[in-house]
């Protein structure tokens, strides 16, 4: 489903010998499968985090116990620490970061379904971060993350 792109974003990081992490909470490592599924990304793709759960993010990531509950797993806040945690975890190049809520449930007036953050670091530039309200059901949103994620990731190799 996203062989070009991703083969396109492997294609640039091995141009500039990038590495890449993932660390995905609603995703659940469509991200990192959407990379490995070309052949030949182990010299791009360190490695990818599976996040899910507040205490994952704090422990593996690093992300601030403080701002999970001030701000809640879907939040600007901790897309950065999620991915300025897992470049520093992983010790790669870049990181591309999300977290949101998919559906069909756990939505709210603040935070609804398809509500989705990212972000991108990259060594030595600054922190990308979005916020995106996807459209459809929990497959749609969880497919236009990954599309997006995968752009980010373009993004910040190109820089």
């Amino acid at each position: 489903m996203f062989d070009e792109l991703a083969s396109e974003v492997l294609e640039l990081c091995r141009s500039k010998k990038l590495t890449v992490a993932t660390a995905e909470s609603c995703t659940g490592g469509l991200i990192a499968g959407a990379l490995t599924e070309i052949a030949g990304s182990s010299d791009v793709v360190d490695r990818g985090f599976v996040t899910y759960s507040n205490k994952a993010k704090h422990e593996v990531l690093g992300v601030l116990r403080a701002d999970l509950e001030a701000y809640g797993a879907v939040s600007d806040v901790v897309a950065q620490e999620m991915a300025e945690g897992g470049m520093k975890a992983a010790g790669t190049d870049i990181c591309v970061a999300v977290t949101g809520i998919a559906g069909p449930g756990g939505g709210t007036e603040d935070k609804p379904v398809g509500l989705v953050y990212l972000s991108c670091a990259k060594k030595g530039v600054l922190t990308i971060v979005e916020k995106h309200i996807f459209e459809g059901d929990r497959a749609d949103v969880r497919r236009q993350t990954v599309k997006r994620a995968l752009e980010l990731i373009a993004d910040q190799a190109s820089r």
